[in-house]
């Protein structure tokens, strides 16, 4: 299987370095003419779990460069999620017939770049690998995850089976028959563990200890997972079960949902939230694809979902240095409620 991995941050590089270390054949496309002649002369590195792995001898280009060359069977999408968007039109382009789009970041991407080329070409993808770059080429993996592929339509199918038996030697590779609900499953909990943190400034653990931190949590999660069954999805269970205990259109609460919170605890309450490190290095957030999602399907489908809708508003405040992270920004959008 002919690949290229278009995107060579923490997560893309991590899986280029290790899938070249394998023997795995992979061209790699990287955002810049500079960051590509860099890399060719540097190579990839990964350490961390997993072990160590090098790939020495790498073949890199911008995607303009592929534009008049080789077709690609199956091309992975590492970008960040408006990159993804942007991007998706050219890369189709570079396809060999019967190839496949991989986009691997969070919340409605694939969704959103399948309904964009109007075609079977996007394959689903999610990542729960915790990856980082050190610097350009240099990466250490954080954890023992795994990419999760599956068809957006649901069901099973040879392609997707062909992409994990080609991607196996690399990273480890899971496959479902109910994508969307797996993708649902983690856009629920980035909606209110990541974004919440990212605002409040603080981690899940610390913004829970206030009582309006709390009370946000369970509204921002029951009216995302309410827009998600609006949607006639099947949420997956992943960390947790989805619905939380004795749900009946909220969250109950009680001894059931406090072990149930607990459990959510256990996997997120001390991890800084992605998108707070993205303030902090004043990049653009992915607060359009999550909670920016959630509310512009729950629009269309009839659900309030103002939560979600003033969190994203929120974001991009602070995206434009208007606010800065702060506890007291969840009482505002709490009012809102």
């Amino acid at each position: 299987m002919r690949i290229l991995i278009v995107g060579l941050g923490a997560l893309g590089g991590t899986i280029a370095a290790r899938a070249i270390s394998a023997g795995i054949q992979v061209s790699l496309a990287a955002r810049t003419l500079e960051s590509a002649v860099a890399l060719r002369g540097t190579g990839l590195q990964v350490t961390g779990v997993g072990g160590s792995a090098t790939a020495k001898s790498i073949t890199v280009a911008t995607v303009d460069d592929y534009g008049n060359g080789e077709k690609f069977d199956l091309i992975i999408i590492a970008t960040k999620a408006h990159a993804a968007l942007e991007l998706g039109p050219a890369l189709q382009m570079l396809l060999a017939a019967g190839g496949a789009l991989l986009p691997i970041q969070n919340g409605g991407v694939s969704r959103m770049l399948a309904d964009r080329l109007k075609g079977s070409t996007v394959v689903g993808g999610l990542s729960n690998l915790g990856a980082t770059m050190v610097s350009p080429g240099i990466y250490e993996q954080r954890n023992a995850g795994h990419l999760l592929i599956g068809e957006l339509a649901g069901g099973h199918s040879r392609r997707v089976d062909q992409i994990a038996h080609a991607l196996q030697g690399a990273v480890a590779v899971q496959t479902t028959a109910n994508l969307s609900g797996a993708i649902w499953s983690k856009l629920l909990l980035n909606c209110s563990v990541t974004t919440l943190g990212a605002v409040a400034g603080c981690t899940m653990r610390r913004y829970l200890d206030w009582p309006f931190g709390r009370e946000l949590f369970r509204r921002m999660y029951d009216e995302a997972l309410t827009v998600a069954l609006a949607c006639g999805i099947e949420p997956a269970r992943m960390i947790v079960e989805p619905i939380p205990p004795d749900w009946n259109g909220e969250s109950v609460e009680g001894p059931a949902y406090a072990g149930w919170i607990d459990a959510v605890m256990a996997a997120y309450g001390d991890l800084k939230p992605s998108m707070l490190q993205d303030f902090e290095r004043g990049r653009q957030t992915e607060i359009d694809f999550i909670n920016g999602y959630v509310a512009s399907l729950g629009q269309q489908h009839g659900i309030d979902a103002r939560l979600n809708q003033a969190t994203t508003q929120i974001v991009h405040e602070i995206e434009s240095g208007r606010l800065r992270p702060h506890p007291d920004l969840l009482k505002t959008i709490l009012g809102q409620a």
